[in-house]
């Protein structure tokens, strides 16, 4: 009879515990939750830009139709993708070579080959136009020599593709050189013990497990190259930021907003074609971490070429722009050139850059771990507009965050708060391409054996997943604060008032030609954002060896 007392109270106990476990943990919905919230500040300025283009929608059809419309098309996916296969031949050969080879002074080019990152590319496009232009300092210095009166002009394309895959190439050098630390060493000699040489290895074994790398690093250097306006237009070649920056100069925003639209649909076109040249294949290894570092492989006779061709590379990247940029600041003090203040503009910037990373890195995690752990069509669409948000112009966002901060939210119009928002929105990609990368090469199952132990979903995730998660944490920090340090339009536009920071500093005086008063804030951002930068290169060794 006590039995038959007890048998619905247990029963509903059972009912309960079964609900429990079909109920998504709180960690879960607020991953969603926060998911969501991102997703809600990426599409504002696309819905701002949506109202914009289509007040008129028979001149938007008027506008695609037109031949020079499709001109500039072409123009944005050429330069993009060129860019983007030269920089992934420059940046693999340096990945492995500072990572698997015994390459001389191979520590040195580890630091010092992702500092073009540094460069914003509106100094480093005049800077190359000014030692390799046609009336440039190569060109004076080779009329003095041999009677050249004028070398071949670097302006459009060939300009553009030059400039731009010098400074992004590192994008995808930091991706690659990540995934070569955290693969298995055991699968390369493996395919050693089967007589397979280190040339064999590398196509076989070494380039299909870096896919992620090289689809995230890729998409960076692509996207980067379809948002730039500096380099595009100092080398004065059509792409949609260039003639996005000329409408809006002429108050034709509902043309300009039509323009950021299809750049916005170019950006999906190319986060579509990664991901289905991705596939499903899982690329994580089942420990936790590489036990032993790689073999180092020996270089022979190639030892020196690889040398120079590291040296060449920085030579042309970093070494050519910084001494440009010291000619013009020790013409300026000679000729008694006045620098001003720059103390307030350097505290400014890294407040601004630092603040701007964390931010960012913050708003892509919950993207980053519903991608990789929860894939599906919902996860599908959120990683596109992740990727998406990066197309966005500068301008674009700021002009969008304006709108939103006058009519709806004016107590954050011009405070620093929305100048992290637009941070945010601007560099999300950067951030959410590291960390996906990073996830991707964490295996479930350490997940899974922590949770069997009776730790619950954020122990886990603090435990286990973060602690594995660390250099893409890093990379993604690192490279959403290089890329703060340089942004020049939401700056100008979203900063509070008296706000200056370095890139203002910069734009100001190249705006009213005065090279020498630029190259002061020039050099500072470029030794400021290659401290992190030193910094984590030097990490990366370390744990490595």
């Amino acid at each position: 009879m006590n039995q038959a007392k007890l048998s619905p109270i247990r029963q509903q106990r059972q009912r309960s515990f079964t609900l429990r476990q079909r109920l998504p943990h709180w960690s879960t919905l607020l991953l969603w939750a926060g998911a969501l919230l991102v997703m809600a500040g990426l599409l504002l300025p696309t819905v701002y830009l949506l109202i914009r283009a289509f007040e008129t929608s028979e001149a938007a059809l008027q506008i695609f139709m037109r031949p020079r419309t499709w001109v500039i098309i072409g123009n944005t996916t050429g330069l993009a993708l060129a860019v983007t296969a030269v920089s992934a031949l420059i940046a693999v050969p340096i990945a492995w070579l500072t990572v698997r080879s015994d390459l001389p002074w191979r520590r040195f080019w580890a630091v010092v080959t992702p500092l073009p990152l540094v460069i914003p590319s509106y100094v480093g496009a005049y800077l190359y136009i000014s030692a390799l232009g046609p009336r440039g300092a190569l060109q004076q210095l080779l009329e003095g020599l041999f009677g050249i009166t004028r070398l071949p002009s670097i302006y459009g394309f060939t300009g553009a593709l030059f400039a731009l895959t010098l400074m992004c190439y590192p994008y995808m050098l930091l991706s690659v050189r990540a995934a070569l630390m955290r693969m298995d060493p055991s699968l390369e000699e493996a395919s050693r013990s089967l007589g397979h040489n280190a040339t064999t290895t590398f196509w076989r074994v070494v380039l299909p497990a870096l896919r992620p790398a090289l689809g995230a690093g890729g998409l960076l250097v692509a996207l980067y190259t379809l948002r730039d306006f500096g380099a595009v237009a100092i080398m004065r070649f059509d792409t949609f930021t260039r003639v996005i920056y000329l409408q809006y100069s002429s108050f034709d925003r509902s043309q300009a907003a039509f323009f950021a639209l299809l750049l916005i649909g170019l950006t999906l076109v190319l986060v579509t074609f990664e991901a289905q040249t991705r596939g499903a294949a899982r690329y994580a290894h089942a420990s936790g971490a590489v036990a032993r570092p790689p073999t180092i492989i020996a270089l022979g006779r190639w030892r020196w070429p690889a040398f120079v061709f590291c040296a060449l590379i920085v030579s042309l990247s970093l070494v050519l722009p910084l001494t440009i940029l010291i000619y013009w600041l020790v013409r300026g003090l000679l000729a008694g050139e006045q620098m001003g203040n720059l103390g307030s503009a350097v505290w400014n910037s890294l407040l601004a850059s630092g603040g701007g990373a964390l931010v960012t890195v913050l708003a892509a995690l919950p993207l980053a771990v519903l991608v990789v752990r929860r894939p599906g069509r919902f996860t599908a669409l959120i990683e596109q507009m992740a990727y998406s948000a990066f197309a966005l112009p500068g301008i674009a966002v700021a002009l969008a965050l304006v709108f939103f901060g006058i009519s709806y939210a004016r107590g954050l119009y011009q405070t620093f708060a929305m100048l992290l928002f637009a941070y945010a929105i601007l560099f999300l990609p950067q951030a959410f391409g590291a960390l996906r990368t990073s996830l991707l090469q964490i295996h479930p199952g350490l997940e899974e054996s922590a949770r069997s132990l009776g730790y619950r979903p954020p122990q886990v995730f603090l435990r286990v997943t973060a602690p594995l998660m660390r250099p893409g944490l890093l990379a993604g920090a690192s490279l959403v604060f290089l890329t703060a340090m340089k942004e020049l339009p939401a700056t100008l536009l979203l900063a509070p008032l008296g706000f200056r920071s370095l890139a203002t500093e910069i734009w100001s005086a190249v705006s009213e030609a005065f090279f020498a008063r630029a190259a002061a804030p020039a050099l500072l951002i470029v030794l400021l954002s290659s401290v992190p930068m030193a910094l984590l290169s030097l990490r990366e060794r370390r744990g490595m060896s």
